[in-house]
């Protein structure tokens, strides 16, 4: 898909991640403002007949704030708490913003176990496209109040990338302060076409006490929305007009990133949402056959790791022990154990239920 077919008037449904960083300038007052300029932008989109989904950190911040408190804390408990006082803000914010306009803004909060979940995943997905007809603003935020290591999506930017491909969004818009990806002469790379490990090579953490994120996870996430089959632009949101500017003039601003053929929907939940419950580690013959799009069988299978039963995603890893592939699994780890590297009757995995990393 080349850059002049990335227009505007094919992107009908677009998820919006929004940082930390941009109503929060060194952990002061919130950016009153930018909420109601981002709010304009999006009744403006909306009026044209535009579905917004809205992925927004801030919660943690405002709670840092309300609190005033100069130090993000590394206590789970008191992270989980400034959380809870901060979403509830959060929300108020956006609310103010959005009065008076028309549109209800619609609180959804997730952790990974709603992506996990297949009959959550579905839930999720028709809670947030029956809101869209109600004329509801989905916003998203991960459930910082409950959310433990095991449950933790990590950062925002990937959650907005699971979002976009929960409902099938046409664009993935993640704005923060930053202008995009940065080249190794600090210049905006305007277009990526294949997410390299040299492009992975430009990212570094960001060292702001506010956000978990950085350019790694905002990779991480264009990676997740371009295997998917979506664009995603990474842009700054603090330019007047970015979001506007981004779905009309796509790749004016920030650094868009070119969608692939997007996995199929069962896939696609297997590659990047489900949970895998242990690992099988195959061998070179059974790692050429899975790559050109055939079953795993169990005389491929060199071991197995994990307490697993049969219809569970597991990693599958190459005789190095790398992982190339997640799949359904059609028998436990018990079996597995005592069929691997013979013949059995049927599939260890159908080439159905694998996505290829």
């Amino acid at each position: 898909m080349s850059l002049s077919m990335q227009s505007g008037k094919n992107y009908k449904r677009i998820v919006i991640k929004i940082g930390s960083s941009l109503f929060f300038k060194n952990c002061t007052q919130p950016d009153f403002g930018l909420f109601r300029a981002i709010a304009s932008q999006i009744q403006e989109l909306l009026k044209e007949g535009k579905e917004v989904i809205l992925v927004s950190s801030g919660a943690i911040a405002h709670g840092m704030y309300l609190l005033q408190r100069q130090e993000r804390p590394k206590e789970l408990s008191l992270l989980q708490s400034m959380s809870a006082i901060g979403q509830n803000a959060l929300m108020n914010a956006y609310a103010d913003a959005f009065k008076n306009s028309g549109y209800h803004v619609a609180q959804i909060l997730l952790t990974w176990d709603d992506f996990a979940d297949p009959k959550r995943y579905l839930n999720g997905k028709n809670t947030i496209l029956s809101l869209l007809k109600l004329k509801g603003l989905p916003i998203i935020n991960e459930n910082d109040t409950i959310s433990t290591e095991e449950i933790k999506f990590g950062d925002n930017d990937r959650l907005s990338a699971l979002v976009a491909g929960l409902v099938s969004a046409d664009l993935l818009l993640i704005l923060s302060d930053v202008e995009g990806l940065l080249d190794s002469e600090q210049k905006v790379i305007k277009t990526v076409k294949e997410i390299t490990a040299q492009i992975k090579a430009l990212a570094c953490p960001t060292g702001k006490k506010v956000c978990v994120g950085g350019m790694v996870t905002k990779i991480e996430a264009a990676k997740i929305a371009t295997d998917s089959g979506i664009p995603c632009l990474i842009a700054n949101g603090n330019a007047v007009g970015s979001i506007v500017s981004a779905v009309r003039n796509p790749g004016e601003r920030g650094t868009l990133f070119m969608p692939k053929k997007g996995l199929k929907a069962k896939k696609r939940w297997i590659a990047f949402s489900a949970k895998p419950k242990g690992k099988v580690m195959v061998d070179d013959g059974a790692q050429k056959a899975l790559r050109t799009n055939k079953s795993l069988l169990s005389v491929g299978v060199i071991s197995c790791s994990g307490n697993f039963e049969a219809g569970d995603i597991v990693f599958v890893a190459d005789k190095g022990g790398e992982f190339f592939a997640k799949g359904k699994i059609a028998v436990s780890s018990k079996q597995l154990e005592k069929i691997k590297g013979s013949r059995y009757h049927k599939e260890i995995i159908h080439l159905d239920n694998i996505a290829i990393l």
